[in-house]
């Protein structure tokens, strides 16, 4: 008998939760798994989930923001497609899914409801009361669930600090990538950088999380010294105007080269020296595991998910969060050591090795998914309520 499998995820935007979901759903074995994704419209990658070999479900009233009227009639609508698909189990991913999607699939009745955290909803900018209010419905959508799963230790030792899932089990199932490295890029020739130039990548939303002025500020400080230095920022999202008026007001614009979403970031990374990260928290950052993949010496505000893949001073540079001047001298220091800062990106591509294998990945996914089932209380209720044998 195969597993019928939904992943619900709140918007398919270019990031690490919306690229893994989809991995998972087009490498899942086959023969074993009948797989479906439901997920709100309007995302960057909807176009490639219409051409996956799997039904996908897009829900018009599953958005990020907080909408009450829409998030309930998002609510209805997820009840309704799963009563529909009567699915063995349902995964949810991100803030907004997780929550509605694992309410929806308890009132649906679905025997098996995993959410994995790829970061929180609560974070540390919020207003204490909202925060507070998010954490409760974390705290509550974990006893629905069956199983959950982080990709991170950090989080999980916040979580359990914070009381979520205290009595759910829980696993670490790292965010995977791709190991892949171009041999060649034309990025520079592109963007019209010189092959002497030294340059550094940052790949993210543009948005609060990211924290995308501490990066061009940054920039100006590395500027100041080394002149010939050139940023590529991938990414987009609404900070993004104003980060641009920023850095033409400080007469840096032509360092600064903003590309919006790409998709053939190994030749990004294949063109960069070095890889900065600026966000106030974090899950798992994929980027950052893939410029380590590449080998490139990376300097990362030490914020939770990032301390689980970079070690301060042995495979990149951890700083302390809004420390824009010392993010600037260790990408000048990277700069005037060249051999040290090969030597720390041989090393981080060591530590992520085969943990943040993609495909490693998907196969935990499988194991989980049929250990759960297995074990799963009252199956011969489910199966003989949901006629899921047949």
């Amino acid at each position: 008998m195969k597993l019928r499998v939904c992943h619900i995820i709140t918007q398919l935007e270019l990031g690490g939760a919306q690229q893994n979901t989809l991995y998972t759903l087009s490498h899942l074995d086959s023969n074993r798994f009948d797989v479906s994704l439901i997920c709100g419209a309007g995302g960057f990658l909807d176009e490639e989930a219409k051409r996956g070999n799997w039904p996908t479900f897009f829900v018009s009233s599953l958005v990020r923001l907080i909408r009450p009227i829409q998030d309930l009639l998002a609510l209805l609508s997820l009840y309704r497609l799963l009563r529909q698909q009567k699915p063995h189990i349902v995964h949810t991913h991100s803030s907004k899914a997780g929550i509605l999607g694992r309410i929806a699939a308890y009132l649906a009745g679905v025997p098996v409801i995993i959410h994995t955290f790829h970061g929180f909803g609560f974070t540390p900018k919020q207003a204490p009361g909202l925060r507070k209010i998010f954490i409760a419905l974390e705290k509550f959508c974990a006893l629905l669930s069956i199983h959950l799963i982080f990709v991170s230790e950090d989080n999980r030792t916040e979580a359990a600090e914070l009381g979520i899932g205290r009595r759910t089990p829980n696993s670490l199932i790292r965010s995977g990538i791709v190991f892949q490295r171009a041999a060649k890029s034309r990025v520079r020739q592109e963007l019209g950088i010189s092959s002497k130039a030294w340059v550094v990548v940052s790949i993210g939303n543009f948005k609060l999380q990211k924290n995308p002025m501490d990066l061009v500020r940054v920039a100006s400080e590395v500027l100041k010294k080394k002149a010939n230095t050139h940023f590529i920022l991938v990414g987009d999202g609404e900070l993004r105007p104003s980060v641009e008026t920023w850095c033409q007001e400080q007469g840096i614009g032509a360092s600064i080269h903003f590309v919006g979403w790409r998709q053939d970031i190994p030749e990004i990374l294949a063109a960069a020296n070095g890889f900065l990260l600026t966000s106030l928290w974090e899950g798992l950052p994929r980027a950052l595991v893939e410029a380590s993949a590449a080998q490139l010496p990376c300097v990362a505000y030490g914020v939770n998910g990032v301390k689980d893949i970079l070690q301060d001073g042995q495979t990149g540079f951890l700083i302390l969060p809004g420390d824009v001047s010392s993010a600037a001298e260790k990408i000048v220091w990277l700069q005037d050591h060249p051999e040290e800062g090969r030597r720390l990106g041989q090393a981080a591509a060591r530590r992520v090795g085969d943990e943040f294998n993609i495909d490693r990945m998907v196969h935990q996914q499988e194991e989980l998914y049929n250990d759960l089932y297995e074990n799963v209380p009252l199956k011969d209720y489910y199966e003989s309520r949901w006629n899921v044998a047949k």
